[in-house]
């Protein structure tokens, strides 16, 4: 078997019912094809003896056991891996459970659908579910291999996966249907879209003040300011040097506290010192952390640390070092394993708890009570095994907040306020928080930014408290939204135009909007990135920057079936039309098929949201069927059966009625102006491109702009190379006329025909081609509709033949042709530039051209350099010399 293509869904996609995050692999089971599953002898014993929790795999048939009935009587293998892959994930502790497994036109090759929670970990699960079937065919598989393959799939698992604090706020988001983005291979999100972004990283967020950061970093500064706010603190100093350590000890007096000054979690502090030697090895210590070394009075009491969101106080734990209790039988080590065994225990921060390590520390500790790792502890005796009380290094929490005092309380909140840390966690040692921490009961020991989450989320004793909540609504207050409005346009032709329309109309509103095209990604009318951006990336860019307000997204075809959608949900979602281009490309076989990929776009649509369907055309008007959201219609026939329906129900559609652009809410119609009015409908004359204005329109309308502001955005929308490249562009010269068009499909050329039907020049010509990689027909059709439109042809090639050759393309267009008219003129001039001045060399006193562009941007400007100069260069003069 072979693994021939693996594609990453991370958003709304054609292979998973529009919504779960999928893998796809196209597998190709070579000659296992010819044997279903009951016919390799063996196979279903040994898959059910290796993996027999596949026996909770229902598939069609509905209850436990339902696939390994499908396995005993014959399935495809496949079927089989699609179920493995998801199997070995959930026993890495992966909650996965979508997948479906799609035959192709290639026999023996299929589309192997699962879901995955880690990107990593579901590739990796692809691979080791094909190597796992392989040897259960041949009978080697083992449970080593297993176990080893779910070993793997849980360490890829872990490393992507978020820490308890950030999960928490990424649950909370979620819940809240806010959308969640992630920026790195870490922690570092966002949340919410454009202008309503927030950024956090762990547990600090964009709102943080960076002053407040740089003040906890550095725990002599903030001690400063906490003493002069006459708040408790330990007395103590700043030592450089041993003599300087010998110097504090003498001033403050045994006990002390030594710490490095920008350390963190628990590293390079040393407590309840009480010797000279012990204080140089715990300064030793805390200078492999940090330069300056803090010295100050130890203070007895309990650990404490004081959580605050938003600068209030959410929760309060009261944190124990980690430790082990003798049991008269094993060792240190023994114990120290055992607690390590408990499930909650992890890595890092992996957990909810994390892994007792036997450091510098813990060695020091022994050396003192005269114990080894291998002594073995009494019965009943509890053995400290860190100096300070950190989660991450090992200790655990009980939570405490009801019991807080209120002044307590109000000191917490303003230290917070002090340093300007919206998120901190403050360490408090203390006999009693039911008390007001004073000088004589307690001391405020540090004050940290971007704080851990755990021991509040899951306490090993006490009330959990949902962090993330408050996290949230912090960033997020009642009633702010974190999404900006965005529009998704789909179909087979006119979406970049429509997008363009829909942009230029919430430009003219007063949105910072951005969008995306084939033609590039503009923000705020800056052009940003040029080439084809219809896909999941681009719209990343512009859901991103933080100047956008309004997004209007082109989302072709390819980007959904190779990533799924760059976004999760629409306002409104636009459906063009549907013909017959890219069939038989990506596994889409058949018009059926495109349309319910493009489908994927209005089924995003939120359920408060508006879906714009085309009325004429059956399979986009089918469409609303699956929706559950509102639908409006458009049509170029206000008598249309649909239409009429549509709005005697209520509905909203937008039509043409005697020349003139209509809108009607239900029965009540409102006229936005005659057609002419609207340059880019060339008076009329461009029918394609009043399609494209009828569902920017509706989208204006469902946005409550002002009807009046929609009619005047459309009459300032002027077509040409800057507003609409490859759109109709019309260029004068003085003896021709030469329009540039992006025309590649047979759907475009039949929109192009009703315009130059109605062009009142007396010759034409047409600089034409395809594209290689559509079916041969397909190509064809484009020289017979060309043939339709011209009068001479001119055949040229696109830079990426997309597997054909020139030849061969250029024989299936004038086959095409030759359909039509057996003896027109036609020529092949490959090279595009080299085409264009032939036809400007050859076009008689008063011809039209239309020039069928590749790269539009590069055609636009050498024909723009051809209308500068009103001169040929040279080397197209040979050219046409030749031609002759």
């Amino acid at each position: 078997m072979k693994i021939e293509g693996l594609k990453v869904m991370r958003g709304p996609n054609y292979w998973s019912n529009y919504r779960q995050n999928v893998i796809v692999m196209k597998l190709n089971i070579g000659e296992l094809e010819q044997y279903p599953t009951n016919l390799i002898e063996g196979f279903s014993e040994r898959l059910e003896q290796l993996l027999p929790s596949l026996y909770e795999h229902r598939c069609s048939e509905g209850h436990a056991g339902g696939f390994f009935e499908r396995v005993r009587q014959g399935t495809w293998m496949g079927h089989v891996i699609e179920h493995i892959a998801l199997e070995l994930q959930t026993l890495a502790g992966i909650a996965v459970g979508y997948g479906r497994t799609r035959s192709t036109a290639q026999a023996g090759v299929y589309n192997v659908v699962f879901a995955y929670e880690t990107e990593n970990a579901g590739k990796f699960a692809a691979g080791a579910a094909v190597r796992v079937a392989e040897h259960l065919v041949s009978g080697t598989a083992t449970e080593e291999q297993i176990q080893s393959e779910i070993a793997e799939i849980r360490r890829l698992h872990a490393r992507e996966s978020f820490g308890p604090s950030t999960q928490s706020i990424v649950l909370e988001a979620r819940k809240r249907n806010i959308p969640v983005t992630r920026l790195n291979d870490e922690s570092m999100l966002m949340l919410g879209w454009g202008k309503n972004q927030k950024i956090i990283r762990a547990s600090m967020a964009s709102t943080t003040s960076s002053i407040g950061v740089d003040i906890a970093a550095d725990k002599e500064r903030t001690k400063q300011i906490l003493s002069k706010a006459h708040l408790p603190t330990p007395k103590g100093t700043l030592v450089l040097d041993e003599d300087e350590l010998a110097e504090a000890i003498e001033l403050i007096g045994f006990p002390v506290v030594i710490k490095p000054v920008d350390g963190n979690h628990g590293r390079g502090i040393t407590t309840n010192i009480t010797d000279q030697e012990a204080a140089l090895k715990a300064y030793k210590l805390a200078r492999n952390i940090s330069r300056y070394v803090i010295i100050e009075r130890f203070v007895r009491g309990w650990d404490y640390r004081f959580l605050l969101v938003n600068f209030k106080l959410v929760a309060v734990a009261k944190r124990t070092p980690a430790m082990v209790i003798g049991n008269g039988q094993s060792n240190i080590q023994q114990l120290i394993d055992e607690v390590n065994e408990h499930p909650e225990r992890g890595d890092g921060h992996e957990k909810f708890l994390t892994k007792i390590k036997v450091d510098e520390v813990t060695q020091k500790i022994l050396d003192t009570k005269g114990y080894t790792l291998d002594t073995v502890l009494p019965f009943a005796e509890i053995l400290f095994l860190k100096d300070t009380a950190n989660i991450s290094t090992g200790g655990t929490a009980t939570d405490l907040t009801h019991l807080v005092h209120p002044a307590n309380i109000f000191m917490a909140e303003r230290i917070a306020r002090l340093v300007n840390l919206d998120i901190c966690g403050i360490d408090i040692i203390a006999e009693d928080i039911n008390m007001p921490i004073t000088e004589k009961t307690g001391a405020i020991i540090e004050v940290n930014a971007a704080p851990g989450f755990r021991m509040h989320l899951t306490p090993s004793k006490g009330i959990a408290r949902n962090i993330g909540e408050s996290v949230v609504d912090m960033l997020y207050p009642a009633e702010a939204s974190a999404r900006i409005p965005l529009v998704a346009v789909t179909g087979t032709n006119g979406k970049t135009t429509t997008t363009r329309l829909i942009a230029h109309i919430a430009k003219t509103a007063g949105h910072q909007v951005g969008y995306t095209t084939t033609d590039g990604i503009y923000i705020d009318n800056n052009l940003v990135c040029q080439g084809d951006c219809s896909g999941p990336s681009s719209a990343a860019t512009i859901l991103r920057d933080p100047i956008v307000d309004f997004a209007v997204l082109e989302c072709a075809r390819g980007g959904i079936l190779r990533s799924g959608l760059g976004f999760d949900q629409s306002d409104i979602s636009i459906v063009t039309n549907i013909t017959e281009d890219h069939i038989g490309i990506d596994g889409i076989e058949s018009i059926e098929e495109l349309a319910r990929t493009k489908m994927v776009v209005p089924r995003t649509t939120n359920r408060n949201g508006l879906a714009i369907l085309n009325a004429d055309d059956d399979l986009v008007y089918a469409m609303r069927r699956e929706l559950e959201c509102n639908i409006a219609l458009f049509s170029m026939d206000a008598e249309h059966p649909r239409i009429k329906a549509h709005c005697e129900a209520g509905g909203l559609a937008a039509f043409v009625e005697q020349e003139y652009i209509v809108v009607s809410k239900g029965k009540w119609k409102t006229r936005l102006g005659r057609i002419s009015d609207f340059p880019i409908t060339f008076n009329g004359a461009a029918e394609f491109m009043i399609k494209n204005i009828l569902p920017a329109v509706l989208a204006g309308v469902y946005r409550h702009f002002d009807m009046k502001l929609i009619a005047e955005a459309l009459r300032t929308f002027i077509p040409s190379a800057q507003n609409t490249p490859g759109r109709m562009n019309l260029f004068s010269f003085r003896f021709a006329e030469l329009m540039v068009d992006y025309a590649h499909n047979e759907a475009g050329f039949i929109e192009l025909k009703k315009y130059t039907d109605r062009h009142p020049a007396a010759y034409k010509i047409g600089v034409v081609a395809a594209t290689g990689d559509r079916r041969d027909d397909d190509i064809r059709k484009i020289g017979y509709y060309a043939a339709q439109m011209f009068d001479e042809i001119i055949i040229r090639d696109d830079e990426n033949p997309r597997g054909r050759s020139s030849e061969e393309m250029a024989t299936l267009i004038t086959e095409g042709i030759r359909q039509v008219k057996e003896a027109m003129q036609v020529h092949h001039i490959p090279d595009e530039q080299e085409a264009l001045t032939y036809a400007l060399a050859c076009a008689p006193v008063g011809a039209f051209i239309l020039a069928c562009a590749d790269k539009v941007p590069r055609t636009i400007e050498y024909v723009t350099s051809l209308q500068k100069n009103e001169m040929f260069p040279a080397h197209a003069l040979n050219a046409l010399k030749q031609a002759s």
